[in-house]
């Protein structure tokens, strides 16, 4: 039976579940930017420090994880924003929903297919929203390479699409426990998954992958480096690599008949991204400045909760890459390629939901740090 969604204010009260390092360097400074429609009201983690040293506000309620049910309970949220480790997304969601509180939930949205279809069914039947927080789906650099790969004759017809996102993970973070994170897929393959998706506005039919480890100690447990090769409709090819181990890069490539767009960094949220279009062996480079990327998930998610409008990127959206990555998983498995189906997409990202907002001031830390070095 649909249960109704509670009836939501003016402005969508959050709380934020998960104080790790996103958390603290973006989701929390991100409601300074989001005041419109979006009030910060409480902070949930198992960390008594932390929760005594961010929740400054005296309107912000603090909670333990165990609390949690309580404070879905209590009347005083409307949704909640997950920044939990990814094997916990699917759990704190279904809890929200059966409360009829909304959910915005960092990528991936789970680790399995199954999980995903389980937080979008429950949403459906509880009358809430899910969507899955895809920040380069507001931003403006991603979004007109997509603009140029997808609508515009300057590139001609795309062909095919090459990314790498790579990082060093240090010993003892979360992304390094397979059954937390997922690995290198999850975590940062999926960006490349995403944007290949985004700027071809189409699903892959056929996907090939291949895994490499050497011998750091630190990847006993997850790959280090996943390489990829997706087959979509039109006979385009989409490539890319992430890893773990090595330098920080960030960039993708798009290649169509008359010329092509780079975006290098692609996926970075904190600093300046930098686009260059090259056609007809003539290049023109555009910087886009640094923003604050996550205070316009909160603006757009909260215009959908208040006026009941359907998220883009939706659950469906994030089960999507899930089914991909299950997908490339089989394929290094058994070393061969996996043939795909997946559910039509009738939305996809486009410039009308590009929002720029001032960068935020990086914050102190309390018991966190980030992944790479």
């Amino acid at each position: 039976m649909r249960k109704p969604a509670r009836r939501s204010p003016r402005k969508v009260r959050y709380a934020v579940v998960g104080l790790g390092h996103i958390a603290q360097v973006a989701v929390l400074p991100a409601f300074g930017h989001a005041r419109r429609n979006s009030e910060l009201r409480a902070l949930v983690s198992d960390d008594a420090k932390k929760l005594a040293r961010l929740a400054r506000d005296g309107n912000v309620r603090t909670a333990h994880y165990r609390d949690y049910d309580a404070l879905l309970g209590s009347g005083e949220i409307d949704a909640v924003y997950i920044a939990l480790p990814n094997h916990m997304h699917c759990e704190y969601a279904l809890r929200a929903a059966a409360a009829g509180v909304h959910v915005l939930c960092e990528k991936p949205l789970a680790l399995t297919v199954e999980e995903c279809e389980r937080m979008i069914d429950a949403a459906e039947d509880a009358g809430v929203k899910l969507m899955t927080a895809y920040r380069l789906h507001f931003d403006r650099a991603n979004l007109s390479a997509r603009e140029l790969a997808t609508r515009g004759r300057a590139l001609g017809e795309a062909r095919f699409f090459s990314s790498v996102f790579s990082l060093q993970v240090r010993e003892g973070n979360v992304r390094l426990d397979r059954r937390k994170s997922g690995g290198p897929l999850y975590d940062i393959g999926i960006y490349c998954i995403n944007a290949a998706r985004m700027m071809f506005g189409a699903e892959p039919t056929e996907l090939t992958a291949i895994r490499a480890t050497g011998r750091d100690p630190r990847f006993a447990q997850v790959d280090e480096t996943v390489s990829a090769v997706m087959r979509f409709p039109e006979e385009r090819l989409a490539a890319f690599t992430c890893c773990f181990g090595a330098a920080d890069t960030s960039h993708f490539r798009v290649v169509g008949t008359k010329g092509d767009v780079v975006l290098e960094p692609a996926y970075d949220y904190a600093g300046s991204l930098v686009q260059r279009v090259t056609i007809g062996g003539k290049t023109r480079t555009k910087k886009f400045p640094r923003g604050d990327q996550f205070a316009p998930e909160l603006l757009y998610f909260s215009d959908c909760v208040l006026n009941d409008a359907e998220p883009e990127p939706s659950g469906l959206e994030g089960l999507c890459d899930v089914q991909i990555i299950q997908a490339l998983g089989q394929s290094a498995d058994a070393g061969r390629p996996v043939s795909l189906s997946l559910p039509r997409r009738s939305r996809r990202p486009g410039m009308e939901q590009a929002t720029h907002r001032p960068p935020v001031r990086k914050p102190e830390l309390v018991h966190a740090e980030a992944s790479a070095r």
